[in-house]
Parts: C-alpha cells; sequence; structure tokens
C-alpha cells in the first residue's frame, strides 16, 4: 500500500494564467507567415506516394513468387 499512501496528491496545484494581449501587427505577422508555411508544404513532390508503389510492387513480385 505504499503506492496508495495518504499524503499522495495532497495540496493544490497552482495555476499562473499569463493574459494575452491583442497586437494587430503582431496577428498579422503570425497570419503572414502561416500561409507562407501552407504554401511551402503544398509544393512537396510525391516522393512518399512513389516509394510506397515501389515497396507495394516488390511485395506482389515476391508474394507471386513464393506462392
Amino acid at each position: 500500500m505504499g503506492l496508495l499512501g495518504p499524503n499522495r496528491g495532497s495540496g493544490h496545484r497552482r495555476y499562473s494564467y499569463e493574459p494575452r494581449y491583442y497586437n494587430p501587427e503582431k496577428e498579422e505577422r503570425l497570419k503572414r507567415r502561416m500561409r507562407i508555411e501552407s504554401k511551402a508544404r503544398r509544393r512537396k513532390s510525391p516522393a512518399g506516394l512513389i516509394y510506397f508503389a515501389i515497396i507495394l510492387g516488390l511485395a506482389v513480385y515476391v508474394y507471386t513468387k513464393i506462392g
């Protein structure tokens, strides 16, 4: 019963909240940066899909030769 002792979990946790103030200039910079990052993500090459197709083809080839 050492894990479930009476002192375990006693006391309240403190919560320190720092309010976030609205700064339109900072918000606009953040939105602009997020737009740039999302456009960069879309331009990635489909290398993962090509590798998946190659591995799938090899797996099917090996399966047909074995079975």
